[in-house]
C-alpha cells in the first residue's frame, strides 16, 4: 500500500520559505504605505488649512471679492453674511457652496469634515471652515484638500509590490539553493546504498566535512555497515562451517553403509548399525545445537522468571553423574530474571566444557559481586592461551586439545553459552587463574 503523495522537501521547504517571506513583505508594505498615507495626509490637510487661514485673514483685514491664491490642489471659497459666494480659487468664484457646515461650540470658529463629493467639486475632499466675524456679519471661509487614497499612489503601489515580488524570489531561490546544498551529501548517501549489495559489501558512505546531522548520520550509515559486514561474514564462516560439520558425520555414515553393502555376507551389521548410530548421534546433535544457534539469533524467548542461581546449580548437579570431582562454593540469594531453560543449558555446556578438559576437579562458585551476579565454573586442567580465549567462542572452533578429548563435539556449545548470556544481558568470559580455565558468567542481579 503506497503512502500519499508529497512534494520533495526541497519544494517543500522554498514553498514555506516563500510563504512567510511573502507574509512579511505584506505586513511591511501594509505598515509603508500606511505610513506614507498618514504623512501625504497630513501635508495636504496642512496646505488646505494654511491656504484657508492665509484667506481668513485677508477677509478679517479687508474686504476679498473675486480670485484668491491657494496652493496647488487646494480650493477656497469666501461666503459673505449671506452665505453667497463672492470669492475663492479659480473655478470656485462663482457656483454653489462647498459646503454648509458650520462649527459647533466645541469647535469655536473652525470646523473640518470629509465630504463626498464638495459642491462644485469631484472625488472626496477634506474641507475645513473659518468663520471670521464682522461688522456685517459672519462671513465663511472653505478650504478642500483632495482626500489621499488608501495606497496613496499607483506609482508607490506598484514600486512596493514589485520589490516585495522581488524579495519573495530572492528567498525562495536561496532557499532552494541551501536546501539543496543540504540535501547533495544525503542524495550521495542514497546513490552509494543503493550500489551496496550482498556481494558488493565492504563499501561505505562518504562522510561529509562538515560536523553536522548529515555527518552524523553518513557515520550511523557506514557503523550500520560495518555491523552487516560483520554479520554477513560470520553467515558465510557459519555457513562453511556447518557444512563442513554436517559432511563429515554425512560422508562417514554414507562409507560405512556401502562398505557394508559391498561385503554384505562378512559384515557384522549389528556392529555396522551401532557405528552408523554413533555417527547420526554426532549428527543429531549438530543440528540440535545450530537449531538453538538460530532460536538466539531470532531472538525467540519464553516468559522469563526469577531464578536463584545457587538452586539452579544445585538442582542440575543432582540429575547427573560426573566423572570428576565438582566442589560447589554457593552463595544463597543470588537471583536473576530470564529464561531457566535457557540457563540451565548455558551452566550444563559450561560443566560440560570444564568436566572435559579437567584432570580432577572443577569448581563452580555462585556470588554476588556489587549488584552483579556471577557464576564461575574452574577446572584444574591445562587451560587456555590468552590468544585463544575468544576462539573457543567462535561457532565450530575447537582446539587441538578438544578434538583430542573429545572427537565427537560439535563446537558449539561455548558459542551457544555466550548467546545466552548476551540475551540475558550479561557477559560470558574466560579470566585469569592460577591453573586450568576459568569461565566467568555476569548477569544482571534482580533487585
Amino acid at each position: 500500500m503506497y503512502g500519499r503523495r508529497t512534494w520533495s522537501i526541497r519544494v517543500r521547504m522554498t514553498v514555506i520559505a516563500g510563504t512567510v517571506a511573502a507574509l512579511i513583505c505584506a505586513v511591511l508594505i501594509a505598515l509603508i504605505v500606511l505610513g506614507v498615507r498618514g504623512r501625504v495626509v497630513e501635508y495636504e490637510r496642512g496646505r488646505a488649512v494654511s491656504a484657508g487661514m492665509k484667506v481668513a485673514e485677508d477677509v478679517r483685514r479687508r474686504p476679498v471679492r473675486g480670485a484668491v491664491g491657494a496652493p496647488h490642489g487646494v480650493a477656497v471659497q469666501v461666503l459673505d453674511a449671506r452665505n453667497n459666494v463672492i470669492a475663492g480659487t479659480p473655478g470656485r468664484v462663482s457656483g454653489p457652496p462647498m459646503a454648509t457646515f458650520r462649527p459647533g461650540a466645541a469647535t469655536g470658529f473652525r470646523n473640518a469634515q470629509v465630504l463626498c463629493p464638495p459642491g462644485g467639486l469631484h472625488g472626496c475632499h477634506w474641507v475645513i471652515e473659518f468663520t471670521v466675524r464682522l461688522p456685517s456679519g459672519e462671513w465663511r471661509v472653505y478650504a478642500a484638500a483632495p482626500e489621499v487614497p488608501w495606497f496613496v499612489s499607483g506609482g508607490l503601489l506598484t514600486f512596493v509590490i514589485s520589490a516585495g515580488l522581488l524579495l519573495v524570489l530572492m528567498v525562495c531561490l536561496r532557499t532552494w539553493r541551501t536546501v539543496d546544498r543540504t540535501l547533495a551529501p544525503v542524495d550521495e548517501i542514497r546513490r552509494e546504498l543503493t550500489e551496496i549489495t550482498a556481494s558488493k559489501s565492504g563499501r561505505r558512505v562518504t562522510v561529509p566535512e562538515n560536523r553536522d546531522e548529515i555527518r552524523m548520520l553518513a557515520e550511523a550509515v557506514n557503523a550500520t555497515l560495518d555491523r552487516l559486514d560483520a554479520a554477513l561474514a560470520r553467515q558465510r564462516g557459519f555457513t562453511s562451517d556447518a557444512s563442513h560439520d554436517l559432511r563429515s558425520p554425512i560422508a562417514a555414515a554414507r562409507t560405512q553403509l556401502e562398505e557394508a553393502l559391498l561385503y554384505a555376507d562378512d559384515t557384522d551389521w549389528p556392529r555396522t548399525a551401532r557405528t552408523v548410530l554413533q555417527t547420526l548421534d554426532r549428527l543429531q546433535a549438530i543440528v540440535t545445537d545450530l537449531l538453538q544457534l538460530a532460536r538466539l539469533d531470532a531472538g525467540a524467548w519464553q516468559d522469563s522468571e526469577t531464578i536463584d542461581l545457587a538452586a539452579m546449580v544445585t538442582i542440575e548437579l543432582a540429575r547427573s553423574d560426573r566423572s570428576k570431582r565438582i566442589v560447589p562454593h554457593l552463595q544463597e540469594g543470588v537471583q536473576v530474571r530470564g529464561d531457566r531453560l535457557r540457563l540451565v543449558r548455558l551452566f550444563t555446556n559450561l560443566l560440560d566444557n570444564a568436566e572435559r578438559h579437567a584432570e580432577s576437579q572443577v569448581d563452580i562458585t555462585v556470588r554476588d559481586d556489587g549488584g552483579v551476579a556471577v557464576l564461575e565454573v574452574l577446572d584444574d586442567g591445562a587451560g587456555i592461551a590468552a590468544e585463544d580465549r575468544e576462539v573457543v567462542f567462535q561457532r565450530f572452533a575447537r582446539l587441538k586439545d578438544g578434538k583430542a578429548r573429545d572427537a565427537n563435539g560439535t563446537g558449539l556449545g561455548l558459542p551457544i553459552a555466550r548467546e545466552v548470556a548476551k540475551a540475558h544481558d550479561g557477559t560470558l568470559k574466560v579470566e585469569d587463574s592460577d591453573r586450568g580455565a576459568r569461565f566467568v558468567l555476569r548477569l544482571p542481579r534482580e533487585s
